[in-house]
C-alpha cells in the first residue's frame, strides 16, 4: 500500500532550519541591558561624590541625599533596575556554559543572583535616606535609624551575601567563560574586570573605578548574549 510522506516533512531530503531561539532571548537582553544599570547607578554616585562625602554612615548618607537629592535618586533606581535584570542575565551566563564549565558556572550564577537580590533591597535604602533629608527632623535621629538597620543582625548578612555575590560571585562566572571558552578571552577577563577595579575603587576611595568596571562587564556581558543568541538548541541551566 503506498504511502505519502508527513506533510510537516522536508521533500527536498534537506532539514529544515532550527528555530530562533527564542527561550535564549529574555536571558541575551538582559545581557546587554544589566551592567548598565550599574553604570549610571555608580556613575551617578561618582559625580555626587567628585568633591567628596560618601554614605558609610547614616549622617554621611543625609548629607549626600540632602546635596544630591536627584543624583541618589537615579543611583538608587537605576541600580535596583540592574539588580532585577542581573538574575536573568547571569541564568543567561549559566545556559552558555552549561556544557563546559557546569559547576563553575551553577556556583558562579547561584551566588551572583542571590547577591543581586539582596543588592535590590540595598539600593531601595537610598530613597528612604532622601525622603528622610526633604523633610526636615532630628538628624541625628535619621542617621541612627539609618546606621542601626544596617548593623542589625537580621539584616547585616543581605549586606553579606550582597558582597558575597558581588565578588565572588561575578569572578566565579567569568571564570566559567574563560574556562569553557564560550567567548573570547578579552570578553572573560572583561568581566574579570568588575569585581577586580571594584576592590581597586575601594582601596583608592574613587568610585571611577567601579564605573569602568561595569562599562567593562557591560561589554563582556554583550558577547556573551550575542553568543547565546548564535547557538540555538542549548541545554537549559538545570539539566544535566
Amino acid at each position: 500500500m503506498e504511502t505519502s510522506l508527513p506533510p510537516s516533512a522536508p521533500s527536498s531530503g534537506v532539514s529544515a532550519p532550527p528555530d530562533p531561539p527564542r527561550r535564549a532571548l529574555a536571558p541575551a537582553l538582559a545581557l546587554f541591558a544589566a551592567p548598565w544599570g550599574f553604570v549610571v547607578a555608580n556613575g551617578a554616585y561618582a559625580w555626587a561624590t567628585r568633591a567628596g562625602g560618601g554614605d558609610s554612615t547614616g549622617a554621611e548618607a543625609l548629607a549626600l541625599a540632602a546635596a544630591h537629592p536627584a543624583l541618589n535618586r537615579l543611583s538608587a533606581v537605576a541600580a535596583m533596575l540592574g539588580s532585577l535584570l542581573m538574575v536573568p542575565a547571569v541564568l543567561g551566563v549559566r545556559r552558555l556554559v552549561a556544557d563546559r564549565s557546569r559547576k563553575l558556572g551553577f556556583a558562579g550564577a547561584v551566588l551572583t543572583g542571590a547577591g543581586y537580590i539582596c543588592y535590590f533591597g540595598i539600593a531601595f535604602s537610598g530613597n528612604v535616606a532622601v525622603a528622610m533629608a526633604e523633610h526636615p527632623g532630628p538628624a541625628a535621629e535619621y542617621a541612627a535609624v539609618l546606621d542601626s538597620s544596617q548593623s542589625d543582625p537580621s539584616t547585616l548578612w543581605v549586606f553579606l551575601l550582597f558582597v558575597l555575590g558581588n565578588m565572588v560571585g561575578t569572578l566565579l562566572l567569568a571564570l566559567a567563560l574563560l574556562r569553557s571558552r564560550a567567548v573570547p578571552f578579552w570578553a572573560g577577563a572583561a568581566v574579570v574586570a568588575w569585581p577586580v577595579l571594584h576592590v581597586i575603587g575601594l582601596v583608592a576611595g574613587s568610585e571611577w573605578f567601579e564605573v569602568a568596571g561595569a562599562v567593562l562587564e557591560g561589554v563582556g556581558f554583550a558577547v556573551v548574549g550575542l553568543r547565546l543568541l548564535a547557538r540555538p538548541g542549548l541545554p537549559e541551566a538545570g539539566t544535566a
